[in-house]
């Protein structure tokens, strides 16, 4: 009885611990967030570009404080192409971080805000199928990712522009489509406010 009894304590034994160490060799993928020390905001209008720069060199949560910089005032009743550029300096080569956004366009949106004293409005000039997946093949949803905007300015003001971009918002809730944050969720990959003139 003492054997049959030991026999079916070991066969139970080594069934649990079959099945805990499947689990181990099929972890659950890890998206590691990426370090994003630079962000570069261009504002082109012909000849005139304005540049929007924050720069990190520990990233976000590192004990270093950014230093943000705007090259120039924006004209009143002007309409700006606009572009984001985001970088990893701590790499050699330099990496770029739009890379990776666009090779996952659906799990990315940047959103762009402007204080009620700045008299300014965005839209979104590019979409997920203009982008291609990690292998190659084409995004077929028109989602706005927001590489590329447009700003459209109106009467002189004072206030702040902020740039957030969001990792894994929901796209499909209300508002978030037209560049409404509220509603986005999802994770803050980097976030920052630029004092603006417009005269």
């Amino acid at each position: 009885m003492n054997t049959r009894k030991l026999l079916s304590t070991l066969i139970v034994g080594g069934i649990l611990f079959a099945s805990c160490s499947n689990d181990d060799d099929n972890p659950v993928p890890v998206n590691e967030e990426e370090l994003i020390t630079k962000m570069t905001v261009s504002l082109v209008n012909g000849a005139n570009t304005i540049t929007l720069v924050v720069s990190d060199e520990d990233g976000a949560d590192g004990p270093k404080e950014p230093v943000i910089t705007v090259s120039g005032n924006l004209s009143a009743n002007t309409t700006y192409n606009g572009s984001v550029e985001l970088l990893n300096e701590s790499e050699t080569p330099v990496e770029s971080i739009n890379e990776e956004i666009e090779a996952e366009a659906d799990e990315h949106q940047f959103f762009y805000e402007a204080s009620s004293a700045l008299n300014i409005t965005t839209a979104y000039t590019d979409k997920e199928s203009d982008y291609k997946k990690e292998d190659g093949t084409s995004f077929t949803t028109t989602n706005p990712v927001g590489l590329t905007f447009t700003v459209t300015t109106t009467d002189a003001g004072t206030g702040t522009f902020t740039v957030t971009l969001r990792h894994q918002p929901n796209k499909a809730a209300d508002g978030v489509a037209a560049g409404n944050i509220a509603n986005a969720g999802g994770d803050t990959d980097i976030t920052q406010s630029f004092n603006i003139t417009v005269q």
